[in-house]
């Protein structure tokens, strides 16, 4: 298939990654609901936040290799089916810790597999032969605003439903199955970009990633990795769990407004930073630790002195950071990657991107010693010493 039958071909996927974000995202701002109807804890609702990320993870690691080995199609078709499998689990699991698990695991199995496979599929049909006339960032942009697009309707929507909608514990999930038909059914339309090897290599040398031992790779984008859901989860799970009481007659709605504000503003950032990740990638990464700088010490502001007026800044700035770390951390990795990697390494740079979601669990245990906007404060000093260190990064491998 060449780029004149299928200049289009990343919408075919693109739709599958933007369902299987919602799926993952929409239990987020319901939180606080679970916290009041089934009496859990702040910890246990910030382990059910992160438990998911034990379900990416193994996706990514595995799923990214195994696609550049068996192709982007056989790995990539089951995501949605098994996102709709993990919301229907979760539609049935009010109560039940055992069954929230499994649905937050099936989620994070589909959304590893979204982030990884498809991240590079749409890459792929992002350049020739597919789509000659996208220029070299396009195929990281589009991924990222599909995913950032999921997370952020499939937040408020949640929201929404649950302070407003019947059954709160169920119709932000029915809802969720409901948005994934149409993107799995299109999805089995789209052409594959990396078709299976004839004499594969062994199945152990495929799981090996030969870029991520690169020192550009240490030395540029694992400084920055974990920020990027890092300061995500900080304005979405942190921020309207401990300033809850700003709005105690619609605390689930105010979370979605956190999310909402939050990765609103990282959608609108991938949308427009073609020219400053097109003219540096490691500036772009840069610019946006600055921005967690400032976005931790807005909120750790927010905490001192609870207000909307600080909260919402708050989410605003750290979600700029999330959106262009996001974006610049894609264009690098794909700069990066060797040949027969891309998938491989993209899963890598994803899986050191969720270690910043297990920050809302790590702070929650902390915090019974230190006070939250102190360990926020915190937050904002060590971005400083992550931005020091991709400066010197940048300097040490003369890359832009």
């Amino acid at each position: 298939m060449t780029g004149r039958l299928a200049p289009q071909a990343w919408r075919r996927v693109a739709p599958a990654l933007f369902a299987v974000a919602w799926g993952g995202n929409e239990f987020t701002p319901l939180l606080v609901l679970y916290k009041r109807t089934d009496g859990f804890g702040t910890a246990t609702v910030d382990i059910l936040l992160g438990a998911y990320v034990l379900g990416i993870v193994p996706a990514l690691l595995l799923g990214g290799p195994l696609s550049d080995r068996y192709g982007r199609r056989p790995l990539l078709l089951p995501a949605p089916l098994l996102g709709i499998l993990g919301s229907l689990t979760l539609a049935v699991g009010h109560g039940s810790l055992t069954l929230l698990l499994v649905g937050r695991l099936l989620s994070g199995v589909s959304l590893g597999l979204a982030m990884a496979v498809g991240t590079s599929w749409v890459q792929e049909l992002s350049r020739t032969p597919f789509d000659p006339d996208a220029d070299a960032g396009a195929g990281a942009r589009r991924a990222s605003t599909s995913l950032t697009l999921g997370f952020t309707l499939g937040a408020a929507v949640a929201a929404a439903l649950a302070q407003w909608g019947p059954a709160p514990t169920v119709t932000p999930y029915v809802v969720h199955v409901l948005v994934s038909v149409v993107p799995a059914v299109v999805l089995w339309g789209a052409p594959e970009s990396r078709p299976r090897a004839a004499l594969p290599g062994s199945l152990r040398d495929d799981l090996r990633i030969p870029s991520a031992g690169s020192r550009r790779f240490w030395l540029l984008v694992f400084p920055m990795a974990p920020w990027v859901f890092g300061c995500a989860a900080s304005a979405y799970a942190i921020l309207p769990t401990v300033t809850t009481d700003l709005a105690a007659s619609w605390d689930v709605a105010y979370a979605g407004l956190l999310c909402l504000v939050g990765l609103g503003c990282g959608t609108v950032v991938q949308l427009t930073s073609r020219r400053i990740v097109a003219r540096s990638a490691v500036r772009a990464v840069v610019v946006g630790l600055g921005l967690v700088v400032v976005g931790m010490a807005v909120a750790a502001c927010g905490v001192a002195w609870p207000s909307l007026w600080l909260t919402v800044p708050a989410a605003a700035v750290l979600g700029c950071a999330y959106g262009l770390l996001m974006v610049a951390g894609l264009t690098q990795v794909q700069r990066i990657a060797g040949p027969d990697d891309l998938a491989g390494l993209t899963a890598v740079y994803y899986g050191l991107c969720y270690l910043g979601f297990f920050a809302p669990a790590v702070l929650a245990g902390l915090s019974t010693q230190v006070p939250y906007v102190v360990l926020l404060g915190a937050g904002s000093v060590v971005a400083v010493a992550c931005l020091a260190v991709v400066l010197a990064g940048e300097r040490a491998t003369g890359n832009r």
